[in-house]
């Protein structure tokens, strides 16, 4: 447990820089809180004392902001910055160095039984406010862009971005460390407006052409 808390507290000060000292991270950080007490209420969760966990992640919840079920199994560190709105459902699977930023929803489609989950494989980003729906896998050191939707497979090393996500790069570059930033990834609207216009104005050339000869 120790062993985790050192990994968990050295992934604030490796993926923000505003982290200052270690008093500081441990008593004004959301979202190390909420990992922290998840870990226990997920210790009491495996020994079948359900409605104990369960009062133990809302208890964090109502402090943090953060809403972990204590049935997810979350890897070592992992980092979520800011923390309000952030969703994480029971039979979620997040591997390790995963990195999370408000708002960003891990949950289900329905009202199935049994894995229902996603499972998020190591070294993976997922941007302010991005929603992983499904019983599927999010590959490991993939970025999933602000504000999308994932509702399918995502294979390892890929960015996706939309409503609903798409895969917009694959096997770019290798992911030696962590890269956090989102704000530089593709926007697949503004290819496809530029796109536009390039044949509008391919088009505008022709009829000019056509109106000379």
């Amino acid at each position: 447990m120790f062993t985790t808390l050192r990994k968990d507290v050295q992934a604030v000060f490796e993926r923000d820089p505003a982290a200052k000292n270690l008093l500081e991270v441990l008593l004004c950080y959301p979202g190390l809180h909420a990992l922290i007490m998840h870990r226990f209420a997920h210790a009491v969760y495996r020994r079948r004392l359900f409605t104990l966990a369960r009062l133990m992640s809302h208890f964090s919840r109502f402090i943090t902001g953060v809403e972990i079920h204590p049935g997810a199994k979350i890897g070592e560190g992992f980092f979520i910055d800011h923390g309000t709105g952030v969703v994480i459902g029971e039979t979620t699977e997040i591997g390790n160095n995963v990195t999370l930023y408000q708002g960003v929803t891990l949950g289900g489609t329905g009202k199935e039984k049994g894995k229902r989950h996603p499972t998020i494989g190591d070294n993976v980003v997922v941007s302010a406010g991005a929603k992983i729906l499904g019983s599927f896998e999010v590959g490991e050191g993939s970025k999933i862009g602000a504000g999308s939707v994932v509702l399918n497979p995502v294979p390892p090393n890929c960015t996706v971005v939309g409503v609903p996500g798409r895969i917009v790069r694959r096997e770019g570059r290798r992911v030696d460390s962590m890269d956090l930033r989102h704000d530089q990834m593709p926007d697949p609207v503004a290819e496809a407006l530029a796109l536009l216009q390039e044949k509008i104005e391919a088009l505008e050339k022709t009829i000019v052409e056509n109106e000379r000869s």
